[in-house]
């Protein structure tokens, strides 16, 4: 390793080797990251083996749609059912409890009825079909699942669209803007945390595509606890927490290791090529064979860019910062040559 002086008082270190020092090191704050998120998965809820139906009585609902028609009698085995009854509506928003079920087999649109209480002085029948389409458990994590899945593709156009406006922004406005991928920096966590989104997106739609039962279980029956679950559920989970664990730590060494300004616009950049690759996998899933041989070619191109990607040849002579390339230091400004 030597030390070269030049003109105008500017310095730089070239290294043949950068061993030791290595600037993808978990700082502080990524350690208070991890041990929070360590006790939410600690003390996540204990999911209970014995929920094999959908719901039960005395289980609590929101209702989804506009309104519901709920007949005030309850249907009569071996006779029509009866349209002349009296009827009351609820509406959107109501919580709504399961009081009763009843099986009529005789019923040739659907023999389970349901009977929902809004309040002492609501309450009636339904067909069971018609209930599970228009209510959503009473549950946060229900809750978002329901939203996400009825509202992703709009969000995350919005998200895509000031993603690409960001980038054209920096390309037009600066030289090289850090980009994920393109012009990235020299962290692994940026690297895993796409990966391992690709890996959950690509769980989640297998969960739906193969196992839809499986995934209706858990909607009904949702936890933050992958232990006690099916394998695949478990897999899922496991994904979106080590997923949070390293957005987190992302975040901060994102922040640690570029300005503010920089590091909101590579935080945005990342985000849109994180939905890319949401979308692309969830696709994919459609069959297996493409999605593991895509998933795999995904898996190594990305190691392989970080890993050249981290081979940095030299040191900023003010701040000792690793850099790729002489010029201008991204993390103190100073400039070397």
């Amino acid at each position: 390793m030597k030390k070269i002086k030049e003109d105008k008082g500017r310095y730089i270190t070239e290294c043949n080797e950068v061993r030791g020092q290595h600037e993808c090191r978990l700082s502080p704050s990524v350690f208070f990251y991890l041990l929070l998120s360590s006790c939410f998965f600690l003390s996540s809820c204990y999911y209970s083996q014995e929920d094999t139906t959908l719901y039960q009585v005395g289980d609590n609902f929101e209702l989804c749609v506009d309104s519901i028609s709920l007949q005030s009698s309850p249907p009569l085995h071996n006779l029509p059912i009866d349209t002349l009854c009296e009827h009351m509506s609820v509406y959107y928003g109501n919580a709504l409890v399961v009081a009763e079920m009843l099986v009529i087999p005789e019923d040739s649109v659907d023999s389970v009825w349901v009977k929902l209480a809004r309040d002492q002085f609501t309450m009636g029948w339904v067909h069971q079909h018609d209930f599970l389409k228009s209510v959503v458990p009473d549950d946060p994590i229900s809750r978002f699942i329901h939203l996400f899945s009825i509202k992703h593709l709009g969000l995350f156009a919005i998200l895509i669209a000031i993603s690409l406006f960001v980038l054209l922004w920096q390309i037009f406005g600066k030289r090289k803007p850090h980009v994920f991928f393109l012009h990235d920096i020299l962290s692994p966590y940026p690297t895993f945390l796409i990966i391992t989104l690709s890996a959950s997106a690509l769980l989640y739609a297998s969960i739906q595509h193969y196992v839809p039962e499986t995934w209706m279980l858990y909607y009904y029956h949702p936890t933050l606890n992958p232990f006690g679950l099916p394998l695949i559920l478990s897999l899922f989970l496991c994904s979106v927490w080590i997923l949070l664990i390293l957005a987190l730590a992302t975040a901060s060494e994102v922040f640690r290791l570029l300005p503010t300004g920089e590091a909101i616009l590579y935080l945005i950049s990342l985000l849109g090529v994180g939905i890319l690759c949401y979308l692309l996998f969830t696709l994919a899933a459609i069959s297996p064979v493409v999605s593991t041989i895509l998933f795999a070619l995904f898996f190594l191109v990305l190691l392989l860019r970080y890993y050249r990607n981290s081979r940095a040849r030299f040191l900023c002579g003010s701040c000792g910062k690793r850099l790729k390339e002489l010029g201008k230091c991204p993390y103190c400004g100073a400039e070397n040559r």
